[in-house]
């Protein structure tokens, strides 16, 4: 059920010794999502704990190891940020895909498997509902909270340059800054200039086997465990890198496909104009933004480029 800004406040008034959800491959939306609502309710003096199926990666240390995980509790609450399917929860959704009270999310494509949904599509991010979730409720917002907001609708913005960066995205960023202790020019610099030698390597090995479909209108790259191997980079380096397809000239539509395991493959899909990726995804399982969806699929790796290049033929013809 669709629920507004106070019935969310409301409920997160009401609650108590609550788990915080992320999705799986977690970016900076998601962990910055999860850690400004716990700072939000451990104001309201209650208790919460963050959690993922997957590690965080490394690159979020600054965030992650600030947190105050309670752990010592048994929950009394479910709450899910970012996750517009229970399919995205990885391995917890077999605890808890039934059983989210509460939903806060920025994606049109959620499926609205939660008891209540506060979805806001024109939101830049995630993080950009939780601060106004904040305000509504009238906490005020620390140091850590404001860290955790800005990377969040930073990170989804691609650093303030996705057509999701909105007026409302750079005023919420201007109070950030201006009454704070915000130290934004180290969060881009570790978001967005910083990369290991294997990503380096990654980078280059990829680009060199791009694959390109639709009269160059799209492009492919496949980042197979063999590569990954190779070039000695683990899953953490690989966030990011969906943007690389997308930065040949006169490509409409850019696809990674990454190998999660043998036969499943996870596709990430971004648009340049005016291809409807979200479409295109939900017709293969996933979905997401209008110019950045995604899915899981499962088959041989050819399979799964035949299957992506028929999807995002019909997306490109409008079929």
């Amino acid at each position: 059920m669709l629920i507004d800004l106070s019935e969310a406040c409301e409920f997160i008034r009401n609650c108590n010794d609550a788990v915080i959800l992320t999705h799986q491959s977690p970016d900076g939306d998601c962990i910055g999502s999860g850690l400004a609502l716990q700072d939000i309710l451990k104001s309201l003096g209650k208790r919460s704990r963050v959690i993922c199926c997957d590690e965080f990666p490394k690159r979020y240390d600054f965030m992650t190891k600030c947190a105050d995980n309670d752990t010592n509790f048994t929950p009394q609450n479910i709450i899910a940020v970012d996750i517009a399917d229970a399919q995205l929860m990885g391995s917890l959704k077999e605890i808890y895909a039934d059983k989210v009270q509460l939903c806060i999310d920025h994606h049109i494509s959620n499926v609205n498997y939660a008891q209540k949904t506060l979805l806001n599509p024109q939101a830049s991010a995630t993080c950009e509902v939780i601060y106004e979730i904040a305000a509504a409720l009238g906490v005020t917002i620390t140091d850590f909270c404001a860290m955790c907001i800005y990377t969040g609708m930073a990170t989804d913005t691609g650093c303030f340059k996705y057509e999701n960066t909105s007026a409302r995205c750079h005023e919420i960023t201007a109070e950030l800054m201006k009454n704070h202790k915000l130290k934004y020019a180290l969060i881009n610099r570790n978001m967005f200039d910083v990369k290991s030698i294997g990503r380096i390597r990654m980078e280059k090995a990829v680009m060199e086997i791009m694959e390109y479909y639709l009269d160059n209108r799209l492009t492919i790259i496949c980042i197979t465990s063999d590569i990954l191997k190779s070039m000695n980079v683990d899953g953490n380096d690989l966030e990011g890198c969906a943007s690389l397809p997308l930065q040949v000239e006169g490509v409409e539509v850019g696809v990674t496909i990454k190998e999660k395991s043998t036969g499943v493959y996870k596709v990430s899909m971004r648009s340049a104009n005016e291809v409807n990726v979200s479409d295109i995804c939900k017709l293969l399982g996933g979905g997401g933004h209008i110019k950045a969806a995604g899915c899981l699929i499962e088959g041989s790796l050819e399979f799964v480029k035949k299957t992506i290049i028929d999807a995002v033929r019909k997306g490109m013809d409008g079929e």
